[in-house]
């Protein structure tokens, strides 16, 4: 378990660096890249406390719930950020609050759609603890729900503030530099 764990960290590193790498190309700035991989620990912070409250270990299972809750925290500030910058590009709204409010408001059902759908099947596996045969995915489901509240819960408040309060020369850099994140 201690080999199969430094593995699983190690190639994480990797992952990280090409998601890094990918991001970068996407929004054509470093600071929304560095934003997006920044979420994910607001993400990660729900599946380590429900994890501590109901599992009390972190093993290869929860891992896997980890790296599922990091790509849902990432995707779904991806989404956000990708169309606050189309708003600015396709529909000529200027950097600001009102840009912001559009923005969170047009994908909050499709955030709140990936949440609920996906914390609500999961529940029945993240109460099963002692359960015959849920010896693996009650860890797993434990770890994407926990996480599924806080990176909800934060992305939509956290990622737009940093968005709003921050993001001004980034924005205007991606928008003029016709990154594919703006929707050309």
């Amino acid at each position: 378990q201690q080999e199969a764990s430094r593995r699983i960290a190690g190639l994480s590193a990797v992952v990280l660096g090409v998601v890094a790498l990918l991001l970068y190309g996407y929004f054509r700035t470093t600071f929304f890249a560095a934003q997006v991989l920044c979420d994910i620990p607001l993400a990660l912070v729900g599946g380590l406390f429900l994890t501590w409250l109901l599992v009390q270990n972190i093993s290869i299972a929860t891992w896997v719930g980890f790296i599922a809750v990091a790509g849902i925290a990432a995707r779904n500030s991806i989404m956000l950020l990708s169309h606050y910058l189309h708003l600015m590009r396709h529909e000529g709204m200027p950097f600001g609050r009102e840009l912001v409010e559009r923005g969170t408001l047009e994908r909050l059902v499709p955030v709140l759609m990936t949440a609920l759908s996906a914390g609500i099947a999961l529940i029945p596996l993240a109460l099963a603890a002692h359960e015959p045969g849920k010896e693996i995915l009650h860890p797993v489901a434990v770890v994407i729900v926990g996480g599924l509240v806080t990176s909800t819960l934060l992305g939509l408040g956290v990622t737009p503030a940093v968005f709003h309060a921050f993001g001004r020369r980034a924005a205007h850099s991606a928008v003029r530099q016709n990154a594919p994140a703006t929707g050309g």
